[in-house]
């Protein structure tokens, strides 16, 4: 039965795993049901949320034809930014509340871009494999240079996004005297502080994603905006895995048209066995994390924290 304002309401985490052991998981003020599941298939959704006024999830997706079997649902809380796991306009039309948590991990994932232009501008990798393998040792040299190595002062930073992420990359990059520049949106003329799209792509030495995952936004690095990109250009994305064309990526980089890439999401998460990021991922000028920028551990209980405040404040409206 559904519960009415002041009774105790079932709340239901679909996938508490996702925040790891080391986060303390604090419980709603207002009277309540808690209850969790390390992770849940797709077709255990409507079972575990039956009878939920609450539900919690991070990856776990919610659709039109989930919610039309859940008629007590009345709130969803995301563990994370975005909300394209939710089918948001079905749960509108339903009277449903779709809630994120916008600019938890901003530092955490500017941080982890960093790291990645880092890695890949002073040729990490493969320097770390020439002491591994003994090239430096048989090179009988002082110095040993396996790849190319760039300095990031004076490079272009071309950014894809201007949320609260791209804002904390942009101020770090510009500490290393990076020329730093926003892209509008694609097709647009520019303005309002922004570049034309294409011209972002043509003169960036790195193309960093921090937008998110919509209709006109599905592959926007395609095969015709890595052929504009400038040559050797390094390309980072922290976003959302389907931003990005992997095929063409693994043309662009097959052709040196993109001189490396930093990936810490994927189409189909995890992928695979067989999946064609696995195999970027063993390229030298490749460098593929799973999926785990935002998981600094200030990050994620700031993540917590704040999703069981925006939990609280929907119990507050339901209590007379």
């Amino acid at each position: 039965m559904s519960a009415g304002k002041g009774e105790s309401s079932l709340i239901v985490f679909l996938d508490r795993a996702t925040l790891g052991e080391r986060v303390r998981m604090g419980r709603p003020d207002h009277p309540h049901r808690w209850r969790d599941y390390p992770a849940t298939r797709p077709e255990e959704v409507v079972d575990r949320l039956r009878g939920a006024r609450v539900a919690v999830t991070n990856k776990v997706r919610i659709d039109a034809a989930t919610l039309e079997s859940l008629p007590d649902l009345r709130f969803i809380a995301i563990a994370a930014t975005g909300t394209d796991i939710i089918d948001v306009a079905a749960a509108a039309s339903r009277g449903v509340q779709v809630r994120s948590v916008p600019g938890y991990g901003s530092v955490s994932v500017a941080e982890h871009v960093m790291m990645l232009m880092l890695a890949l501008a002073r040729a990490l990798a493969p320097h770390r494999q020439a002491v591994l393998d003994g090239s430096w040792t048989r090179s009988g040299g002082f110095c040993f240079r396996a790849a190319q190595v760039m300095d990031l002062r004076g490079l272009r930073l071309g950014l894809v996004g201007s949320g609260s992420i791209a804002l904390e990359v942009a101020r770090r990059a510009h500490a290393f005297e990076m020329d730093v520049v926003f892209a509008g949106r694609r097709g647009a003329i520019g303005g309002n502080g922004k570049l034309p799209f294409d011209e972002v792509l043509a003169t960036s030495d790195v193309l960093s994603l921090h937008c998110p995952l919509v209709k006109d936004t599905h592959q926007l690095i395609d095969a015709r905006a890595i052929g504009l990109m400038k040559p050797g250009a390094i390309l980072i994305n922290t976003a959302r895995g389907q931003l990005i064309d992997e095929a063409a990526l693994a043309a662009g980089l097959d052709s040196g048209r993109i001189g490396g890439a930093g990936l810490d999401v994927a189409i189909v998460e995890p992928p695979p066995e067989g999946s064609l990021i696995l195999d970027l991922a063993r390229r030298s000028n490749v460098i593929v994390t799973p999926h785990m920028a935002w998981t600094g551990d200030d990050t994620v209980q700031r993540l917590a924290d704040r999703l069981v405040e925006s939990i609280d404040r929907f119990l507050a409206s339901e209590t007379p």
